[in-house]
């Protein structure tokens, strides 16, 4: 939960937003891009095409920002939402998502060459198993678990309660558990 400091710097930022403050948009951007960008990295699994995507997020939010009404609720929600619906558009248009690797960097840990093989088997394992979920379930643990996003944010960004965000959470868990064991 943000403090109120935090907030009522991010209302100042957010009025600079809308008078068009190029250093407001910059520190916006510098905030809060790489988590964008990881987001879309993990909805459309090719990063170069979610480098593209997180640009156009941000150009959207510059051209909506008169559209935002700050109610202390964090910009990276509004933020989160314009990529969630720019991943759905793309997704419609390719109809089918190529998960890739969740970290790049994920052998070159400093652990022993057999636990990063472990290691790299375990997300594969896992990558494979978030293809059979839902959409709105992979959203859901994308969003809590690879973004560490609370449930009303995650509520706010996929436009649903949090009760709903909840119980597709636990669906996504138990289906993950059951298709992680099937493979054993």
């Amino acid at each position: 939960m943000q403090d109120e400091a935090t907030l009522l710097d991010e209302a100042a930022l957010v009025q600079r937003a809308k008078a068009l403050d190029s250093e407001a948009w910059a520190a916006i951007y510098l905030h809060h891009y790489r988590k964008i960008h990881a987001y879309l990295c993990h909805r459309v699994g090719n990063p170069d095409v979610a480098e593209d995507m997180a640009s156009s997020v941000f150009l959207r939010a510059v051209e909506q920002i008169h559209t935002f009404d700050y109610r202390g609720i964090p910009l990276t929600t509004w933020l989160y939402r314009i990529a969630h619906n720019l991943a759905v558009d793309y997704v419609r248009r390719v109809s089918r998502v190529k998960w890739e690797p969740l970290e790049d960097s994920i052998a070159d840990n400093g652990a022993s060459p057999e636990r990063a093989a472990e290691i790299s088997l375990d997300v594969s394992e896992l990558r494979e198993a978030m293809k059979d979920l839902t959409e709105d379930q992979r959203q859901v643990i994308t969003l809590k678990f690879f973004l560490d996003l609370s449930d009303a944010e995650v509520a706010k960004v996929i436009d649903k309660r949090e009760g709903a965000v909840r119980a597709l959470q636990h669906r996504a868990l138990v289906s993950l558990r059951r298709l992680v064991n099937r493979n054993e």
